[in-house]
């Protein structure tokens, strides 16, 4: 099976860079993606879309891109699911990144 994804996009705000209890780096990030066509005002809209990147990538991501950053991703979508406070079933889908380029 092939799940790749290829990104290019801003950074939305800063990365926020955290550590699991065993010490490893994640950081999340959304990116604003333009979309290829124009509305009908003639402006281009943007996917919004949520990411997270591990190890000394996110370490790198975290120190190194701002807001407003334009950056390339290489990565793969990935699903999970969890129980919030409220006890509801919260599903989140996001971009898995390996790497990326400034």
């Amino acid at each position: 099976m092939i799940n790749n994804v290829v990104l290019v996009g801003r950074l939305t705000k800063d990365a926020e860079l955290r550590y699991t209890p065993s010490q490893v780096a994640v950081a999340t990030f959304t990116l604003a993606v333009n979309r290829n066509r124009k509305n009908e005002n003639g402006e281009r809209e943007a996917d919004f879309i949520n990411c997270v990147i591990w190890r000394q990538a996110a370490e790198n991501l975290a120190n190194w891109a701002k807001k407003g950053a334009l950056i390339g991703i290489t990565g793969r979508i990935q699903t999970r699911n969890y129980e919030n406070q409220q006890g509801q079933r919260v599903y989140v889908t996001e971009v898995v990144a390996e790497n990326f380029q400034m």
